[in-house]
């Protein structure tokens, strides 16, 4: 990512890291837990198998883009004079990011259990290397202690409300996208419809991208109009990124991932659905492709002959120019804070610009 977000990825951290923290203090454990029994509170293993599968993700790195657009918003709204008055401080802007990066980390970790993945971010998954039932619960935990900053920063009831009300309607529909997508994967053979994919993609992954422009944008001072207004387009921009992430997955594989690993987990991502709509003659085949891949793993030989299928449409072309486009386009209604033009620029791959 551009180095000249280093500073405020600086700041992300340190704030991620004062609330997910592995020191178990006793002021940590009281800000978090209130007062614990003291059989917990002298026995540190029971906190650290709840928080290490997040903490450990969390120090594998990511984008952080949800976490950095967040605080550009919140930029962007407090240097407009009709909204400045009102803006919080940079604080408390600062540690708001873990509402969008907590939930993330936490549905990484969920993806991979209900997707029987391996690999996240190069290791190996959290469900994994903790047990299903270690991770399962840190990850549902994080999903609860996301919105604990909002009880103790220094927020009026009608903003706590706010904010709290954004996060849990978000999650919701986060919730509901990865019910969809989850019910295709399952059934190889069924296919959604384009309308039917978007709509998923913009729940599961377009509704983070939602919460971290309204949160910024309120946070800034901005009213809950402009805020909702801009969030459903920020939700487009995390399409476009969902699109691009799938064209990668066929091409040269997604970081910390093998190549095709949405073959095997029976993903009918936009390439998918192109190539089946131009091609519906191919669709059983690519069904059974799917099915096989799905039995044998990442190196069965149905991985190859399926991205051998789709390169010859060319729709995963077709896909990665819709994602680009989609990105470019909606970063338009963010033009007053040229920046965010230039982080989402800056995550698009260069062989496709």
């Amino acid at each position: 990512m551009d180095m000249d977000f280093s500073q405020l990825q600086t700041q992300i951290e340190q704030a991620l890291d004062s609330t997910l923290r592995m020191d178990f203090s006793r002021e940590w454990q009281e800000s978090t837990f209130n007062t614990l029994p003291s059989a917990i509170t002298e026995n540190p293993v029971f906190i650290r198998n709840l928080i290490e599968p997040n903490r450990h993700l969390i120090d594998l790195g990511g984008k952080r883009w949800r976490p950095l657009f967040l605080i550009l918003c919140y930029h962007m709204a407090k240097n407009n004079k009709e909204f400045a008055a009102r803006a919080l401080d940079e604080k408390t802007a600062f540690a708001l990011t873990q509402l969008v990066e907590f939930v993330h980390t936490a549905s990484l970790i969920h993806d991979d259990i209900e997707d029987s993945a391996d690999l996240r971010r190069g290791e190996m998954a959290a469900h994994l290397k903790y047990g299903l039932d270690t991770a399962l619960n840190s990850a549902s935990w994080l999903y609860f202690a996301a919105p604990a900053c909002l009880d103790t920063l220094d927020l009026t009831e009608s903003q706590r409300l706010t904010f709290y009300r954004l996060y849990a309607t978000e999650l919701r529909r986060l919730h509901l996208g990865q019910a969809m997508d989850i019910y295709w994967h399952r059934n190889k053979a069924i296919f959604p419809t384009m309308a039917e994919y978007r709509s998923m993609v913009k729940c599961k992954t377009g509704t983070l991208a939602s919460l971290s422009a309204q949160v910024g944008l309120i946070a800034g001072g901005a009213d809950l109009k402009t805020a909702e207004k801009l969030g459903q387009t920020a939700a487009e921009i995390g399409v476009g990124f969902q699109i691009i992430d799938d064209v990668i997955n066929l091409t040269k594989g997604n970081p910390g991932k093998k190549r095709g690993d949405d073959i095997v987990e029976g993903k009918k991502s936009l390439p998918v659905l192109i190539h089946v709509q131009e091609n519906p003659a191919d669709k059983e085949k690519l069904g059974t492709l799917m099915e096989q891949a799905g039995k044998e793993g990442i190196d069965s030989a149905a991985v190859e002959e399926c991205i051998a299928i789709l390169n010859k449409s060319g729709c995963i072309e077709q896909a990665a120019a819709q994602g680009k486009e989609l990105i470019t386009q909606s970063c338009q209604a963010f033009e007053e804070n040229p920046a965010i033009k230039k982080l989402f620029t800056s995550m698009i791959p260069k062989e496709f610009l």
